[in-house]
């Protein structure tokens, strides 16, 4: 069997945090609009899942985005990530999920240190900002400096398979005092190589699109009203099945 690692899947709602469940992830990142990258999901979202997760065992990790596009943040996008933290966590979150970057795009350290503060010591994660930033393995050692958790990274590249050397750099400048959970385009295919390179923890969607044709064409959607995705329990299966074979 492939070495053993944490397994947390991206849901949208609580019908995945119970597929969640059924596969044997240890968490969940809790997002919306994943086809985005994912934003901070719903009150009534956070609070369902949140009950669905205590039911199955699961960890919920909310991620905090307030917005698509970049991680570059005006003060008022980080006073309402700051508040959304402080939210997440109080409504019984076991920890949060964040990243904000400098004009430079560099590791926002009082950005950072401010959404770090308001998770009031739960579990804090840095998402894939670290991917955008120049150089990911020092921004690793900022996310470890500030005391994060983890870091969700594909190793700087589109799909975290191609970017598994950067993903082994990572894990050894880690050194085991922060995790390395690989993330992006995360299938049975590639699972198992990405434990063989010794990350922490795989991070994966088993995702696939329901579409629905309208007459009216909705905001920027091309078919009509759009599709949207939903967690699929056979993928997350076969995800679980190659790192068992």
């Amino acid at each position: 069997m492939t070495r053993s690692v944490a397994l947390e899947l991206a849901v949208q709602d609580p019908t995945g945090v119970r597929i969640a469940g059924a596969v044997g992830a240890v968490r969940v990142e809790l997002a919306q609009a994943l086809p985005l990258g994912g934003l901070t999901p719903s009150p009534a979202t956070l609070d369902l899942s949140i009950d669905a997760a205590r039911a199955v065992g699961v960890e919920v990790h909310v991620l905090v985005r307030p917005r698509a596009g970049g991680f570059t943040y005006s003060a008022d996008e980080i006073a309402i990530a700051e508040s959304d933290v402080r939210r997440a966590i109080e409504a019984g979150a076991d920890g949060v999920v964040i990243g904000a970057l400098d004009e430079e795009g560099l590791l926002d350290i009082p950005a950072m240190r401010r959404l770090r503060d308001a998770a009031g010591g739960a579990s804090v994660t840095l998402h894939r900002a670290i991917d955008v930033t120049p150089d990911p393995v020092a921004t690793l050692v900022a996310a470890r400096d500030l005391g994060l958790r983890r870091v969700l990274t594909s190793g700087g590249a589109s799909v975290a398979i191609d970017g598994i050397d950067t993903l082994r750099a990572l894990v050894a400048e880690a050194a085991g005092e922060i995790e390395i959970m690989a993330g992006s385009g995360v299938d049975a295919a590639s699972a198992p190589a990405l434990v063989a390179a010794g990350v922490d923890a795989l991070h994966f969607s088993a995702k696939r699109m329901v579409h629905e044709d309208g007459g009216v064409r909705m905001g920027s959607a091309s078919d009509g009203v759009g599709g949207y995705e939903v967690t699929d329990l056979a993928i997350a299966q076969g995800v679980i099945a190659a790192l068992s074979n």
